[in-house]
């Protein structure tokens, strides 16, 4: 956990640096990307990415070092992650798109539910990373395939944006959009309705109580036991039914305003 916190901070960093770059030298026509949709799209993930780490980091690894410089050190990366999170979060309130403002999609309510839905769908993919977790139960796989599949369409959808390239699609991009949310609003309700099932249900093999799995009450201090994970997925299906619903809730309006 310790590494993929390095890794979050050093990407941020080398990502900002490019930005500034780019935005000092002006050369923002030059980028291959759309600069109308970059920016802001890598400030969501960035804050997402430093809140994830914000909070990973002091309980997965700071709490468990002994009292000293290393400690402290620690303790003071945490405490700018945390900082990091704020300003990153503050750039997207600051620049997504406000009433009547002709912008990129990226900027838009839509656009920032992809990035979260996105977000919340590699994270459910770490606390999946064991396929124990679902193989040898059709119902938990298709869980697995639904968040996959809708991972994909959202990722898609983003990247058309950051290419400019929503003009490929043989329908216009919004209805394509409806579309999107309307089939991860339907698919994530039934991962929401069998997850949960199939993993806390005894009728169906699954471990209602946390103390019925024998690797949750022993010391590790780097681990996350099989029913924390099976409970952390259940959580984040949740929520990204919400968002897919909140995306769908917009899409359409976009759909009808433009008709």
């Amino acid at each position: 956990m310790g590494n993929w916190s390095m890794f979050t901070w050093c990407f941020c960093f080398s990502v900002t640096l490019i930005i500034l770059i780019v935005e000092l030298g002006g050369l923002q026509v030059r980028f291959p990307l759309s600069w109308r949709n970059f920016p802001i799209t890598y400030a969501c993930y960035a804050a997402l990415f430093c809140l994830s780490s914000s909070i990973i980091y002091p309980t997965t690894y700071v709490q468990f070092l002994s009292h000293g410089r290393s400690r402290d050190h620690a303790i003071a990366a945490t405490a700018f992650s945390c900082i990091a999170c704020l300003a990153y979060a503050t750039e997207v309130a600051w620049t997504r798109a406000r009433p009547g403002e002709i912008t990129g999609y990226m900027a838009t309510v839509p656009g920032l539910l992809k990035v979260l839905e996105t977000f919340v769908a590699c994270v459910i993919f770490a606390f999946i990373s064991d396929p124990a977790l679902y193989q040898n139960q059709s119902a938990l796989e298709w869980c697995v395939a639904v968040y996959s599949i809708c991972f994909i369409l959202a990722a898609v959808a983003i990247l058309l944006n950051l290419g400019d390239c929503t003009n490929v699609l043989p329908i216009s991009f919004p209805t394509f959009l409806s579309g999107l949310a309307l089939i991860s609003v339907l698919a994530y309700a039934t991962a929401l309705v069998l997850w949960p099932l199939y993993q806390f249900d005894q009728k169906y093999g699954g471990q209602p109580r946390r103390q019925m799995d024998p690797v949750c009450g022993r010391s590790h201090v780097h681990y996350v036991c099989f029913w924390d994970r099976r409970l952390a997925v259940a959580i984040l299906t949740g929520i990204n039914l919400l968002a897919y619903l909140a995306d769908l809730v917009y899409s359409a309006r976009l759909v009808f305003v433009r008709v």
